[in-house]
């Protein structure tokens, strides 16, 4: 520990005189990270969007040190649906455009890297067509069981489609994102899952169209299509504030209540429900004020362990260690080494509850415009790995050396 402190206290202090918040070293010059993640029983994971595809240094870096990836937008319904090729769908199912993820998950197989798949069903941003009559907003909202049809016959083309496609890369998939409500006006009440109703003012039409137990539905309809693939995918709910107390007691309810949803021949409940995904956006949204507090790496492990408890697996599935301040590098890098101590040390011989740590905000984003500001606010813009321009950070150092000698900065 003594080592990494002088170390970083003299980092921090020509970054003071040169006016920049880390030195330059090279993703080449370290061992891949993931490799010295995998004694610990947990992948390591990074997100991609499209236009990084032409970003030849990120993609190096994710090549490299990386062994899952995330699409951030790719494999979404609002990103997949074709509302002119669903209108012309013979069988009235939806129809998809699956060009540019397959570009994405296309180079994720050729490194030999793990896809998670995000997400089936999410009511943000969602198509509204998708619930109306010809699959036009003009026309009335179709009946729910013609809903429900076009629901499960989304999930089972998309899950099909890159099994074919692609066998084996995509590993899992997140089958619902962020259905839980935070505030007591955004689900009904006497509903312990607290299956949000609206969202921003918005109504939350899967639950308005698709019925109350759209999300257990929707669980069922992707472990169906696993079966049915012959397919080892794993299936996760993922949501945002995971770790904290607000979301974790609504979130085992969903767990109960995913896996008591349907049974099997002989009138055992259907195991749905694989894992929980926490989203993990660790600190203030948009201010300093409370990042870089150590209370919360107690709060993700008393988490992570507690969804464990109910039989689950638990990744993290878009982990911003969040730092607004500049000054701060020296704290953010050993943070960053503590919260991965952590990992290590709740992964145990006898027990592995966390099996995936994906990070979001993979690179810094110093100065905050039009196009990045709703980046600069969740990722944050000193809270990288990586430099904006794909440079390895301290922090990236102190994650590798906690990984390596098996502690903590030792």
């Amino acid at each position: 520990m003594k080592r990494v402190l002088v170390f970083l206290l003299a980092l921090t202090l020509l970054a003071a005189c040169a006016g920049a918040e880390e030195i330059a070293m090279e993703s080449e010059d370290f061992d891949s990270l993931y490799t010295l993640c995998e004694p610990y029983g947990f992948k390591l994971g990074a997100c991609l969007s499209y236009n990084q595809l032409t970003d030849r240094a990120y993609l190096g870096v994710l090549s490299r040190h990386f062994n899952s990836m995330t699409c951030t937008n790719e494999t979404k319904a609002y990103s997949l649906l074709d509302q002119a090729a669903s209108r012309r769908s013979e069988d009235g199912m939806p129809r998809m455009n699956y060009s540019n993820a397959d570009r994405m998950i296309s180079w994720a197989q050729q490194k030999g890297i793990g896809v998670r798949g995000h997400v089936l069903v999410w009511d943000a941003y969602m198509t509204s067509w998708f619930f109306h009559e010809d699959y036009l907003d003009s026309k009335p909202i179709a009946s729910q069981e013609v809903v429900r049809a076009r629901l499960k016959s989304y999930i089972e083309q998309v899950m099909t489609h890159f099994e074919t496609e692609f066998p084996g890369v995509i590993y899992c998939w997140d089958v619902v994102n962020e259905a839980i409500g935070d505030n007591s006006g955004e689900y009904e009440a006497g509903d312990p899952r607290c299956i949000r109703t609206v969202r921003s003012g918005s109504s939350n039409m899967f639950k308005d169209y698709a019925g109350d137990d759209y999300v257990e539905y929707a669980f069922l309809c992707a472990r169906d299509t696993a079966e049915s693939l012959g397919a080892d995918i794993k299936l996760f709910y993922n949501d945002y504030n995971m770790f904290m107390d607000s979301k974790i007691k609504p979130a085992c309810e969903l767990i109960k209540s995913i896996n008591s949803y349907a049974v099997d021949e002989d009138g055992s409940f259907r195991t749905l429900i694989d894992g929980i995904g926490m989203q993990g956006y660790i600190g203030g949204y948009g201010v300093q004020s409370g990042c870089l507090n150590e209370a919360d790496i107690a709060r993700i492990e008393n988490a992570i362990l507690t969804y464990a408890s109910y039989g689950v697996e638990v990744q993290l599935t878009e982990m911003a260690v969040r730092n607004y301040d500049q000054t701060r590098a020296a704290e953010h890098a050993l943070f960053y080494g503590k919260l991965f101590d952590m990992f290590m040390r709740i992964n145990t011989e006898d027990s592995a509850p966390l099996t995936a740590v994906t990070i979001w905000g993979m690179n810094d984003i110093p100065v905050m415009n039009n196009w990045n500001q709703y980046s600069w606010k969740l990722n944050s813009p000193f809270g990288g790995l990586l430099t904006e321009k794909n440079k390895l950070k301290t922090s990236f150092e102190e994650v590798y050396y906690t990984l390596l000698n098996g502690e903590g900065g030792e």
